[in-house]
């Protein structure tokens, strides 16, 4: 009996570790394969290193994505999307355009 009581906090302690830790990491594991899996042509992602880009291509069997970034194509890991911005029309794929890095010009420049 002494010995139930003696460990009865180790196993609460290992209880409340579980709870705070490991089961939320879970959670965000699950997530974010769930994420990963949805993953299609048309997407709208980031990636881990801040490259944002419309997903082209998703190949299944080496698990890498094209990635279009203004024309230019570049291949990732799967995992190594963080996260999906907007996702593609159900119609088709998406034509929205990321933007340019030209200045607009004003009145005041001329």
């Amino acid at each position: 009996m002494e010995l139930i009581i003696g460990m009865l906090p180790f196993l609460v302690l290992m209880g409340i570790m579980y709870l705070l830790m490991i089961r939320p990491q879970q959670k965000r594991a699950k997530e974010t394969q769930n994420m990963l899996s949805s993953l299609g042509k048309g997407d709208s992602i980031v990636t881990i290193g801040g490259l944002h880009g419309i997903v082209d291509e998703v190949n299944e069997t080496s698990n890498t994505v094209v990635i279009d970034c203004e024309g230019i194509y570049l291949t990732f890991e799967r995992r190594a999307v963080a996260r999906i911005v907007t996702k593609a029309s159900a119609s088709g794929t998406q034509t929205e355009e990321l933007g340019t890095n030209t200045p607009e010009k004003t009145a005041d420049s001329e």
